[in-house]
């Protein structure tokens, strides 16, 4: 540990942080950046307080709990919202659209078509030709109902 102390350590530590802020953008997760926060916070203090590697450790150690812990609370107060939840999920995007009935809902099953696609569907019974409302989807399959 005497390198370390040689060294100004207040570099290393911001160092550290601009790592740990770089790696959450590679593997994003919101958690390293508390302690990016964490470590930035203590090179700032080592750069005014001048204290000693395992005081600053304990100092890292402390406030990388409470970054975590105050992060977590915030996140959990504030949720992040999606964009789009629909976004992935094109059976979904498609409720409130009409179908055109191509294979016979019969027994609760068939297929319809909107657009230039066919899809499965399920719903009640429906003959060839009718045309039906898509009001949602169960993986691949459009849930339909009569119009």
């Amino acid at each position: 540990m005497e390198w370390f102390e040689t060294l100004d350590s207040h570099w290393i530590w911001i160092a550290l942080g601009f790592f740990l802020a770089a790696a959450e953008i590679l593997v994003p997760g919101v958690f390293l950046i508390w302690l990016a926060g964490a470590a930035l916070l203590t090179g700032l203090i080592t750069l005014v307080l001048p204290i000693g590697v395992p005081i600053q450790v304990v100092v890292f150690a402390v406030l990388a709990v409470a970054a975590v812990f105050i992060g977590r609370n915030y996140l959990r107060a504030h949720p992040v919202e999606d964009a789009d939840p629909k976004m992935n999920r094109r059976g979904m995007r498609l409720a409130g659209e009409i179908a055109v009935v191509t294979s016979a809902i019969d027994g609760g099953t068939g297929r319809v078509k909107h657009g230039d696609s066919e899809w499965l569907a399920k719903g009640c019974d429906a003959a060839v030709g009718d045309k039906v409302r898509i009001s949602g989807s169960d993986g691949a399959v459009l849930i339909v109902e009569p119009l």
